[in-house]
């Protein structure tokens, strides 16, 4: 159901923090110019854990009468509680959102038992279809595969996003699972080889800034084409490492703002790029001709 590059946007600010929607619409065309297959809206790179629920609803309207139904919009509504998580992935729902992207509960650490509780109350109550999001060094949680399997088998669940970069656990996924359940890499470095092994595509923070070559790259990985993945692959290194120079998504919004596309806005307790690393990232757009 969804595949290929699929950006996981950036919330654009303004510098006193406040939602910068122009910046965002530009942010859009931008991706919808580039080949970008769908948007993760108010996700972990949109800077989620600081919207409070007004921004959430002025930024996923923004974004789906924006799009306007050119790609589908995937909008980020999982929380510490179940209940919050419900209502969220309601009111997604009410906005024209086509899917959710709910990470795992955060900090509380649920059993494997109590994550299958959560995500089917979601998924029950839940119009349409739901994305897991497993990503253990943020949420203290990690979903073991034989409880996503479990869940595959959930009509309105049809995917995962899979930030463990373990090819074992990503191989065990794909020749699992139900037909219709799609496996989504959720780590840029490690995306190639998980689609070589049949994950369908990537929610990436790279493709914020190169969403041409992160879309070519997924295209060539889904033709098996592998010269030209391997060569895309190759390219975009420096990207991935400039990405991670500072904990997501510091790095993404700088190069954003030196390519000219938003503004210098991020909030509170983040904080923007320390200047020792801005020759590092401005190195990088220069040589992938970015900026």
């Amino acid at each position: 159901m969804f595949n290929g590059s699929i950006v996981a946007l950036v919330t654009p600010m303004d510098q006193h923090g406040r939602l910068d929607i122009s910046s965002l619409r530009r942010l859009i065309d931008f991706h919808l110019q580039s080949g970008t297959s769908a948007l993760v809206v108010a996700g972990t790179t949109g800077e989620s854990a600081t919207l409070d629920h007004d921004e959430f609803i002025e930024l996923v309207a923004a974004v789906t009468g924006h799009v306007a139904g050119a790609i589908p919009v995937i909008a980020g509504t999982g929380t510490a509680s179940t209940t919050k998580s419900v209502e969220m992935t309601l009111r997604a729902a009410e906005l024209k959102a086509d899917a959710v992207l709910v990470v795992m509960p955060y900090y509380n650490r649920p059993t494997q038992s109590g994550l299958k509780a959560h995500f089917r109350a979601i998924a029950d109550a839940s119009s349409i279809p739901v994305i897991l999001y497993n990503v253990p060094p943020r949420t203290g949680t990690d979903m073991a595969p034989d409880t996503a399997l479990e869940l595959a088998a959930h009509e309105r669940i049809v995917g995962i996003k899979e930030a463990v970069a373990d090819m074992a656990r990503i191989q065990r996924l794909v020749g699992e699972r139900p037909e219709g359940f799609c496996v989504l890499s959720g780590d840029d470095g490690s995306c190639a080889e998980a689609m070589s092994l049949g994950a369908e595509g990537v929610i990436s923070v790279a493709a914020n800034v190169d969403p041409r070559r992160m879309s070519a790259l997924c295209t060539a990985a889904t033709a098996g084409d592998r010269e030209r993945c391997g060569q895309l692959d190759s390219e975009l290194r420096e990207l991935f490492a400039a990405m991670g120079i500072e904990p997501n998504p510091i790095p993404a919004k700088w190069a954003l703002a030196e390519m000219g596309l938003i503004g210098p806005g991020i909030r509170l307790p983040l904080q923007t790029l320390d200047s020792r690393h801005h020759a590092t990232v401005r190195s990088c757009l220069k040589n992938l001709e970015l900026a």
